[in-house]
C-alpha cells in the first residue's frame, strides 16, 4: 500500500468483465488491432504496444462508484470512451500514479462521499505533478475520490480513492 491516504485504481476486474460484454452505453465492444500502439489502457494503466488487440468502450465511472458506495452524483455522471484489453490482462498492481501516464496535461476532479464535485485542477504537465496535486486535494477531508482525465478529449484515465 502507498504512503498516501489514497489509492490509485484501474477499472476493477469485475467491471471489466461487464464492459467486455456490454459497455455503459449499451454497446457490444468492437475489438481491433492498434497498429500504432500508445493507447492508454484503463484495465492495466499502461500504454498499448504496436499490434496489440484493444477495444474502445463507453464507461461511466461516477455511476459505477455511486452503485458501489451509495453516492448520488446526479448531473455529474458522464459516459465516455476508454481503452481496455478485450480479454483478460494482468491488471494494475501499483500504488502510485503510473509513471507512463506522467507528463501529459491532465484535469483532476475531486468528489465528496455524497458524489458532489468539490473542485478541479488543470495540470500542464510541466510545473506541478499529478502526485503533488492528488496529495493537495486529499488534504481536504471532504475529498473521497479524485478522477483524472485527459484534457484534449476529456476521457477518464483513472480513479483514486481515499483509503479508509
Amino acid at each position: 500500500m502507498s504512503d498516501n491516504d489514497y489509492e490509485i485504481r484501474a477499472i476493477a476486474p469485475a467491471v471489466l468483465e461487464q464492459l467486455r460484454e456490454r459497455d455503459d452505453a449499451g454497446n457490444a465492444p468492437q475489438p481491433y488491432v492498434d497498429e500504432e500502439g500508445g493507447a492508454p489502457l484503463r484495465c492495466c494503466l499502461r500504454r498499448g504496444t504496436p499490434g496489440e488487440k484493444i477495444a474502445l468502450v463507453s464507461y461511466a465511472p461516477l455511476r459505477r462508484w455511486a452503485r458501489e458506495t451509495g453516492a448520488r452524483p446526479g448531473p455529474y455522471v458522464e459516459v465516455g470512451p476508454v481503452f481496455i484489453h478485450p480479454a483478460g490482462c494482468d491488471g494494475w498492481a501499483g500504488d502510485r500514479f503510473p509513471e507512463v501516464m506522467h507528463g501529459d496535461r491532465r484535469v483532476l476532479r475531486a468528489y465528496s462521499a455524497e458524489g458532489r464535485i468539490l473542485g478541479g485542477r488543470l495540470l500542464d504537465g510541466d510545473t506541478v505533478t499529478v502526485d503533488e496535486t492528488l496529495a493537495e486535494m486529499y488534504a481536504d477531508p471532504q475529498v473521497a475520490a479524485v478522477h483524472v482525465r485527459f484534457v484534449e478529449f476529456g476521457c477518464f484515465l483513472l480513479e483514486s480513492r481515499r483509503i479508509g
